[in-house]
């Protein structure tokens, strides 16, 4: 019998560069001027790679399908995704690596930061020249925020993070990786690192639409439901007095029974394509 070859996984992991630079492109040259400006910022090819998605001429891939394809596909410690129309021309790779470094210091368990995003339903967070020549600026950061604008995210590679298969489009995807990443145990946070981002953004009836798409989908991802394993049966909600009364031994017996008359387990076999 020949032997059978086996990879001992090591505790400190490998990457191969420092930086992935994750981009949707739409404009070939306005690109380019993106990827000078990091070059310049001190995003070398020696620690940083370069990736990006053509959809100049035609629409290879919606942001949620090609962002994921971003992160199966990137190398680097750290993804950055972003928009092509952002400019390093601020603040550099030495100010991100500090601010990656207070944030990791004071949370280790942070997996996304930006330099905009919502703190909650009141609070924005927002650090980033406009292509209109607004400045918006804010005292506190680092802070810890729900979602982050999609014009630049650092992702940690080790978040293991991606991003909904069941959502579409070119928007919110900002939201939907840190409502995942929530639900995962990590942190997200808005940090001081400034650029110039050329667009003020554009809510057209797109924006609304996937609005509600998300809404539709995180309505189902969060809702009550009884659970069974293969040695045990329960009940999660994310309200309490809930939790408390689906998980009394008589409730539990009579949705058994329930399920058992109205939904008998054949009607969950998956139906074969012939």
């Amino acid at each position: 019998m020949h032997p059978i070859r086996s990879r001992k996984i090591e505790r400190e992991e490998v990457f191969e560069y420092e930086f992935s630079v994750c981009t949707l492109v739409t404009d070939l040259s306005e690109y380019e001027e993106m990827k000078a400006s990091f070059y310049e910022s001190g995003f070398t090819t020696d620690i940083c790679e370069f990736l990006y998605i053509d959809n100049s001429k035609q629409n290879t891939f919606e942001a949620f399908a090609g962002l994921n394809r971003f992160l199966r596909e990137a190398r680097g410690e750290y993804i950055i995704l972003c928009h092509q129309d952002v400019l390093i021309n601020y603040h550099n790779i030495s100010d991100l690596k500090a601010r990656m470094a207070e944030v990791e210091n004071a949370d280790p368990n942070w997996a996304l930061l930006g330099n905009a995003g919502g703190v909650n339903l009141k609070y924005t967070a927002m650090n980033v020249i406009q292509g209109t020549g607004n400045v918006l600026e804010d005292k506190h950061l680092p802070i810890k925020t729900v979602t982050l604008d999609e014009n630049f995210i650092v992702v940690k590679s080790a978040a293991n993070l991606a991003l909904s298969a069941d959502l579409q489009g070119f928007h919110l995807y900002g939201t939907d990786i840190c409502l995942i990443a929530d639900v995962l145990g990590y942190s997200s946070y808005a940090i001081d690192f400034k650029l110039m981002h050329k667009s003020d953004g554009n809510a057209d009836y797109k924006f609304y639409q996937l609005k509600k798409d998300l809404i539709r989908k995180y309505r189902r991802a969060f809702r009550s439901r009884f659970l069974g394993t293969t040695i045990t049966r329960f009940y999660i909600s994310g309200v309490r007095l809930f939790n408390f009364f689906g998980n009394i031994a008589l409730v539990l017996f009579l949705s058994r029974q329930y399920i058992k008359i109205f939904k008998p387990k054949k009607g969950y076999r998956l139906k074969l394509k012939t």
